[in-house]
């Protein structure tokens, strides 16, 4: 094949330079990408991934336990105001949690919002009983290990206690932010 300054191409090298002829007979460059340029592209993205999916899974673990330690300090408010106003600690979530219909009293006080009157927040699962000494408060992740990695404890002390083990935390357990916690 003659093209305009007099050379000779054959079809199968203009193909394996990645060119074509166009309908006049000039030789143009294929668009796109070659397959080696797609493949280096692709491990990049996947050696990007590699690297930041165990940060951000650490990262959210992390906000789902502040979230968790959050929620406690306000079941805590809650409980503190609830006895302010009925002279007893509430003896369930719903009792501080909003009421269906009507106005607040103590049988939902409407002192914490719905979904952790409900017993489970970002994550975690929340359950509080009685004590003839006053109340409890536990927050375990629903997931151990992937939700969370402490289980929380709080009661009318108001201090709040950690677990870095899969066994809900107890009053005997580590103080939140000691150092010895971990």
């Amino acid at each position: 094949m003659k093209t305009r300054w007099g050379w000779r191409v054959s079809l199968a090298a203009c193909a394996a330079r990645g060119r074509s002829r166009r309908g006049d007979g000039r030789l143009v460059r294929s668009a796109g990408f070659s397959l080696v340029e797609l493949l280096i592209v692709i491990a990049i993205i996947l050696i990007i991934l590699a690297v930041a999916v165990p940060k951000l899974t650490s990262a959210r673990m992390q906000a789902q336990e502040m979230g968790a330690i959050q929620a406690i300090r306000t079941l805590n408010t809650a409980q503190q105001q609830y006895y302010s106003q009925f002279g007893r600690y509430a003896n369930t979530l719903q009792e501080l949690g909003p009421p269906t219909s009507g106005t607040p009293g103590p049988s939902a006080a409407d002192l914490i919002p719905g979904d952790l009157a409900l017993g489970t927040k970002q994550g975690y699962a929340f359950t509080m009983t009685t004590t003839p000494q006053g109340y409890t408060i536990n927050g375990n992740p629903v997931t151990f290990g992937s939700t969370g990695r402490r289980t929380f404890y709080s009661d009318q002390s108001l201090v709040t206690r950690e677990n870095w083990t899969a066994e809900p935390a107890g009053p005997t357990s580590k103080e939140l932010g000691s150092v010895a916690a971990k």
